[in-house]
């Protein structure tokens, strides 16, 4: 079942903000994620490359004895993919809930800058 506002139309899905920056020595980036009202075990955190993968529900709050006149509050399945603008360590994240907020820090990999001189090979002409 789709969210609706108050007239009828149709709402976009639940998504948490996201405040995404770099830090700190070592480097790091932090992601402050606005979840209030979701229980933390019902989040997960992914790190796939130079991507962080959120997914989680937020619960509808229990109706028994509750007529309510307006529900704006967002609830659902949530899943968000947030791009990330350095290499990071996966292994060494780790993520706190405190306050409704939920903040990944991931440290940045320090990439050796490659370079190689690339060989032109002649092709015979046929």
């Amino acid at each position: 079942m789709s969210a609706r506002d108050l007239y009828g139309r149709r709402r976009a899905a639940f998504a948490p903000a996201v405040d995404v920056f770099y830090e700190g020595e070592p480097p790091r980036a932090v992601v402050h994620v606005e979840l209030p009202g979701v229980d933390p075990g019902e989040v997960t955190v992914e790190v796939v490359g130079r991507e962080l993968l959120l997914s989680g529900v937020r619960r509808p709050p229990k109706a028994e004895g509750r007529l309510y006149q307006q529900i704006e509050i967002e609830h659902g399945a949530f899943r968000r993919v947030i791009p990330l603008g350095a290499a990071v360590d996966a292994t060494a994240t780790n993520a706190t809930y405190r306050d409704g907020i939920l903040v990944i820090t991931l440290p940045l990999v320090r990439e050796k800058p490659t370079s190689r001189r690339v060989p032109i090979a002649e092709q015979q002409r046929s």
